[in-house]
């Protein structure tokens, strides 16, 4: 009796009876083909992990501007409004990351109560940009006003107080700018000057009628990380545009610039955190002002990796 014919092309299955399929493995059980789907469903997910934890995008929240609402006003001004700056977004998403303003919350709020939380937000949110405008009020550091124009912003400073604290508590990095950097200070139990031309005479103008463009000398502190970031800066420019400054240091907060000669803290560190630091400048305005101002991107991207680093 002959064998049936082969399709064109196929060559005649030679295997006995009981034979094993030729894709398995001389003497494998069961339980280490399993073991291999296993591992390789594992090295599948991990790679897929790798490729999400690389590409997903920073997510940034920056604290909001407050306008309280102005007597006899109507419209928009009877309003309390929150806002951001376009310079300070623009300057962090030039890094590729996305922004988002953080407003204040009201768990008691009678129009409309909500669970939120700023906790929620220092968990949900890679890191945080605390962004400049009014004073600090001197009674958040324990002092009087010394002048009524000096009585800066108390609600804000609550608000961005425990905003702060939420995301060192989360592990998040932070960066304060300008009156960031002395709520900060603030934050640790520092003080500020309320005025730096009343309280030291002897100092540099750090603010005038030029406003963003005017600007200083600086020089970064023995040990500093902005003198690690910035080796070949000896006396590096930057803009000044502030009234107000560091005094007293908080607890555990360093030095990490001075204005050249006067002495002025112009940046500090809270040394218990990863990233956690403040720059009495603005330096979402120095590439508007020029070449001679100090190049700021190396301050963001350090602030960026540690957010990559802390995210999850």
């Amino acid at each position: 009796m002959t064998e049936p014919e082969q399709p064109p092309g196929r060559l005649p299955d030679r295997r006995e009876p009981g034979d094993l399929p030729r894709w398995q493995r001389r003497g494998d059980t069961p339980l280490a083909l399993a073991g291999r789907v296993l591992s390789s469903r594992f090295r599948a997910l991990r790679d897929r992990f790798s490729r999400d934890f690389m590409r997903r995008t920073l997510r940034i929240g920056v604290s909001a501007r407050i306008f309280h609402p102005e007597p006899g006003s109507t419209g928009l001004r009877s309003k309390n409004l929150q806002y951001l700056e376009e310079s300070i977004a623009q300057w962090v998403m030039s890094r590729d990351v996305l922004v988002f303003m953080v407003p204040t919350v009201n768990t008691n709020g009678l129009l409309h109560p909500s669970n939120i939380t700023l906790r929620h937000y220092a968990r949900h949110l890679d890191g945080l940009v605390l962004q400049g405008g009014a004073d600090v009020s001197p009674q958040t550091y324990s002092e009087v006003a010394t002048r009524p124009e000096w009585g800066g912003d108390r609600a804000r400073d609550l608000y961005e107080l425990e905003l702060l604290h939420e995301f060192v508590d989360a592990g998040k990095p932070v960066l304060g700018i300008c009156r960031g950097c002395q709520l900060i200070n603030v934050a640790f139990g520092g003080t500020l000057y309320q005025d730096v031309v009343t309280n030291i005479p002897e100092a540099l103008a750090h603010v005038n009628d030029e406003y963003d463009a005017h600007k200083h000398a600086i020089v970064f502190a023995p040990g500093s990380t902005l003198g690690r970031l910035f080796p070949d800066q000896r006396r590096p420019v930057v803009n000044s545009i502030h009234h107000q400054a560091v005094k007293d240091l908080g607890r555990d907060i360093a030095i990490e610039a001075m204005s050249d000669p006067d002495g002025v803290i112009e940046a500090i560190r809270y040394q218990r955190a990863d990233f956690v630091m403040g720059l009495q400048w603005h330096p979402e305005f120095h590439r508007a002002g020029g070449r001679e101002l100090l190049d700021c991107t190396p301050i963001l991207d350090e602030f960026l990796r540690a957010a990559r680093e802390t995210r999850f």
